[in-house]
């Protein structure tokens, strides 16, 4: 089994398992295999290094390096995290892309649990909610960009969130 590091056009990173080299080659030739993020099919296989398991354990007297910056006088704010540690309020821009990246897919992920799918019906749900005319959930669905401009206008407040395919069905 060769585990693959991989990226799309747009730098998104991911792993592919393949039976052997041919078989990672035979699949890109097809377009077989598809960033998990994205849905691109442009996908280059980047520098790996070979992972050895050779059954060794850290020494059992080994220390963990300290803070030397933190200090018991600095306050700590009350921060909540929308991924493992990674707070609201970090700016965004200096992330490291794989941060962003998880972070990302954890919140598309909790959409996902917490919504309903309307599908093609999104755009006359939002109104009925809107209007009163049905009980309010948390809905998700597919609308046009005129049909999205039309029920801001409105003043509804809808966000569009692309969902990666990997995402909408049963990952294994």
């Amino acid at each position: 089994m060769k585990v693959l590091n991989l990226q799309c056009h747009f730098k998104h990173d991911f792993e592919g398992w393949f039976g052997s080299e041919e078989d990672f080659r035979n699949q890109l030739s097809k377009e077989m295999i598809e960033c998990p993020m994205c849905g691109s099919r442009e996908i280059t296989k980047m520098l790996s290094a070979p992972r050895l398991n050779l059954g060794a354990q850290a020494p059992a007297n080994e220390t963990k390096a300290v803070d030397s910056t933190a200090s018991a006088d600095k306050p700590t704010g009350q921060l909540v995290p929308i991924a493992d540690n990674l707070p609201v309020n970090l700016d965004l821009a200096n992330l490291d892309p794989k941060q962003l990246q998880s972070a990302w897919l954890k919140m598309v992920s909790h959409v996902m649990a917490n919504t309903e799918d309307v599908g093609t019906e999104f755009v006359s749900e939002a109104r009925k909610m809107h209007y009163g005319e049905t009980v309010e959930r948390g809905i998700r669905g597919q609308a046009t960009a005129d049909e999205t401009q039309e029920l801001l206008e409105e003043g509804i407040a809808v966000l569009p969130l692309p969902i990666p395919t990997a995402i909408k069905g049963t990952i294994q």
